[in-house]
């Protein structure tokens, strides 16, 4: 087990030479709403995933698992017709009646996006700029709309979800500070429904109030050094992923996302196998550190796909950053007591302890094969 481990990490080292170009990013279901102000007219340009357009107006009309772009163009009306029955915006109260006027295609770090260029009689100097969006909230409780206006030098992000459907821009107001609580929410949100985020965490802390004696698991005897540990492990990974989270957002460095996502589940089976074998010559608070800084880029792709501006990114990256630790100490409050309680019992040492992990493990290996061979197996 310990060669297979250490060839695992060899792998891992070696991933970007592996050319893994067909694999999709696991990352929620989002859409990119931009709004520019300070011209004759608002100038709107919404991208939405061609795998949500597939399944929400069926593109892939020859079923052979390719969208061409002649499929989209044959589409057009009906994405209008969908997209514009869920978005509708308003300038100083008067409607914008939001035509069509082009449709392109564009990259975002999971995948191709429609662009929809978008006619807007709102003017251009608007002081109140309200927006409603409703789109796949019907389908999928997770989508969000992230809007970025901007106007000159001023700029400002927003996100829309099933829980907050309309947006009141007051443009003549800079809204930072909305901008920091929104991204902080949304921080924890990410950490919320990121299961593989949640699972590497646990597989972290499941060890954590066990102590390693003589090639045993055996139970720590005092409260103190298993929240000792939890704080180390917490720590070091945000830390880590801070550390490239705003790498990569600030683009000094950058990975493509196939290969942090895939690389991401593949920390996860290392570290539930480490919990079964622990055989890797690292702690618990090395590990994290270590796959602290591939989660790090697995964060960023949020930011990164929205495009904003220097201000407006600076916020914006605090607010997620600071979401993202909220979230984390929630599951660790959750956690560590529960745990602690049961540490003496056979069903920790065998149900969470190895059984937990055997399951982590074999639910991080189906993700695995799913991003990097782009195949859909598992539900979430």
């Amino acid at each position: 087990m310990k060669l297979f481990l250490l060839r695992a990490c060899f792998l891992l080292a070696a991933f970007p030479l592996l050319g893994i170009s067909q694999a999709h990013a696991h990352k929620p279901s989002d859409s990119y709403l931009r709004i520019t102000g300070g011209g004759e007219r608002l100038a709107v340009e919404w991208d939405i995933a061609l795998k949500d357009l597939e399944l929400l107006v069926g593109l892939d009309s020859n079923r052979d698992g390719k969208i061409t772009w002649g499929e989209l163009k044959e589409k057009r009306r009906s994405i209008a017709d969908y997209a514009l029955n869920r978005l509708s915006m308003k300038a100083d109260g008067t409607d914008c009646q939001l035509k069509l006027a082009e449709l392109l295609v564009t990259q975002h770090s999971d995948g191709a996006y429609a662009v929809l260029q978008l006619d807007a009689e709102g003017q251009g100097d608007a002081e109140l700029i309200e927006v409603e969006y409703s789109l796949l909230f019907e389908l999928d409780p997770t989508h969000r709309g992230l809007v970025l206006y901007e106007n000159g030098p001023t700029a400002s992000t927003h996100i829309l979800s099933p829980e907050s459907r309309t947006l009141q821009l007051n443009t003549a107001e800079s809204s930072l500070w909305r901008t920091l609580l929104e991204y902080i929410w949304e921080g924890v949100w990410h950490i919320w429904i990121g299961t593989d985020h949640i699972l590497f965490l646990i597989c972290l802390l499941i060890p954590a109030v066990l102590v390693r004696r003589e090639s045993e698991w055996q139970p720590v005897e005092a409260f103190g050094p298993a929240c000792k540990e939890v704080l180390k492990i917490v720590t070091v990974f945000t830390v880590a992923h801070s550390i490239t989270l705003w790498l990569s957002v600030m683009e000094y460095v950058t990975l493509p996302s196939q290969m942090v996502e895939a690389t991401i589940a593949f920390s996860i089976i290392v570290t539930a196998a480490n919990n079964l074998w622990p055989v890797l010559p690292l702690s618990g608070w090395m590990i994290a550190f270590f796959f602290g800084l591939i989660h790090g880029f697995g964060f960023a792709n949020v930011l990164l796909d929205l495009g904003l501006s220097s201000t407006a990114l600076a916020v914006s990256l605090l607010g997620f950053n600071v979401g993202v630790e909220l979230g984390q100490l929630a599951i660790v409050l959750v956690f560590l007591p529960i745990a602690y309680a049961l540490r003496h019992t056979r069903f920790y040492e065998w149900g969470i302890m190895r059984g937990g992990s055997v399951v982590i493990a074999v639910i991080a290996a189906l993700w695995m094969v799913e991003r990097v061979g782009n195949y859909s197996i598992l539900p979430f």
